[in-house]
């Protein structure tokens, strides 16, 4: 079993910036790959941005290509997503999300989920 435990979400204006961190905590957690998804009320669960097991390899939502950057930590078993250039339409809930060994693209590659931080970006 692997825990998964954000912080750092909030309430920022737009053009403001936010880094969210996810804690993994379990046996395997490090040799998932892992990342964010967001998901907006009435819309499905969508990815924002996933590493790689070792941190070699990402991959970003073309909607957030250039504005927001992800990391893993030095111990592997932490993610943190930079967010820049926050735009209100980037309002949603955002999950930490753990599974698989390259770069998860869909929810349905994620075997572990947090349980969600709140990202509100006002006009």
């Amino acid at each position: 079993q692997v825990q998964l435990v954000e912080s750092g979400g909030g309430l920022v204006q737009a053009g403001g910036s936010l880094t969210l961190s996810c804690a993994a905590s379990g046996r395997t957690a490090t040799t998932y790959a892992m990342g964010w998804f967001r998901q907006a009320p009435g819309k499905e669960r969508a990815v924002v941005a996933t590493i790689n097991w070792s941190g070699s390899s990402t991959y970003y939502a073309d909607s957030v290509k250039g504005r927001f950057t992800i990391s893993r930590g030095d111990a592997k078993n932490t993610v943190y997503l930079q967010m820049n250039s926050l735009k209100p339409e980037d309002t949603a809930v955002y999950y930490c999300a753990a599974g698989g060994i390259l770069t998860p693209t869909r929810a349905n590659e994620i075997v572990y989920w947090g349980q969600g931080t709140q990202v509100t970006v006002s006009k």
